[in-house]
């Protein structure tokens, strides 16, 4: 099963795990119920658009390519504990042996997750960001972009390569994260979780993540200077605010480098490329970006 997906809908720590479709599904309807003119958000015409069955699609063979092919490239170039060590080791040769402190073993749990969490989102913005504004970069991003309506599997319509380039970025700063504090704490490091998952992924489960990438306008009024709503981000797909709201779970990023645009307004969004040519089959999406312009 796990090579077509089926997986990610029973991991607690994926997008698209059970209870947090089934969590974003009560939002929606008590959303609808008290606001009838978004009832379009259940509509066939989103759904089984065409770019919704390519997301379908996609998602599978994304899911087939991961388990066969990136994962191992990416095991082989390098690995959160491979950077853990080198991290470690280097601080070691360089400061010496740091004897460890007395600190509560809960609360170097509570730290770590919380540092790993703070430095894995700043860091998914600026690759997020880089993929935005470095033109070959784009030509892979432009992928995720294409999407011409948006629901939960679109999170998946992302490039083989741009996949890499996330993987990476987790094991490097994952990995520092790791290293800094083995080196100051000891290995008796984890994470706080709930049901399995890391709980900043739970949570932000919980209150729809996967509302993002959706037809439902949920903002998070005065919240949004912290936390990316999903209207936020589907704001980030419309053609008008593609170089907006970079952030993943943290919206302060963009606020603090200027990539911030609050969704006061309810603004009519047109999600795409301006670009209308793009390729939009799974075959074509996956070569689209090596094809000579």
């Amino acid at each position: 099963m796990e090579y077509f997906g089926i997986e990610y809908f029973l991991t607690s720590s994926s997008r698209v795990y059970w209870f947090y479709l089934l969590s974003a599904l009560l939002i929606s309807v008590l959303f609808v119920f008290l606001n009838p003119k978004y009832s379009y958000v259940f509509s066939k015409n989103i759904w089984w658009h065409k770019s919704a069955k390519n997301d379908y699609k996609y998602f599978v063979v994304i899911s087939f390519l991961k388990i066969v092919l990136l994962l191992p490239i990416l095991s082989y170039i390098v690995s959160s504990k491979d950077v853990s060590l080198s991290v470690t080791l280097l601080l070691e040769e360089s400061f010496g042996y740091f004897e460890k402190t007395s600190y509560s073993k809960e609360l170097i749990v509570v730290f770590y997750t919380f540092t790993l969490f703070i430095v894995g989102d700043f860091t998914r913005y600026w690759l997020h960001r880089f993929l935005h504004t470095v033109p070959y970069l784009w030509r892979l991003h432009q992928v995720h972009h294409s999407a011409e309506v948006l629901n939960p599997l679109t999170f998946y319509r992302v490039h083989p390569l741009e996949n890499l380039l996330f993987g990476l970025r987790y094991a490097l700063s994952a990995g520092l994260v790791s290293g800094v504090f083995i080196y100051f704490f000891g290995a008796s490091i984890g994470i706080v979780e709930i049901a399995g998952a890391n709980i900043f992924v739970f949570i932000s489960g919980l209150i729809g993540a996967n509302l993002r990438h959706s037809h439902l306008p949920l903002k998070f009024g005065v919240f949004e200077k912290l936390l990316v709503s999903p209207h936020m981000h589907q704001m980030h797909h419309s053609t008008k605010y593609t170089d907006k709201n970079f952030g993943g779970i943290l919206s302060i990023w963009d606020y603090m480098f200027n990539s911030f645009a609050t969704s006061e307004k309810d603004d009519v969004l047109e999600f795409g490329l301006k670009n209308k040519k793009i390729h939009n089959g799974i075959l074509e999406m996956i070569l689209e970006p090596f094809y000579r312009r």
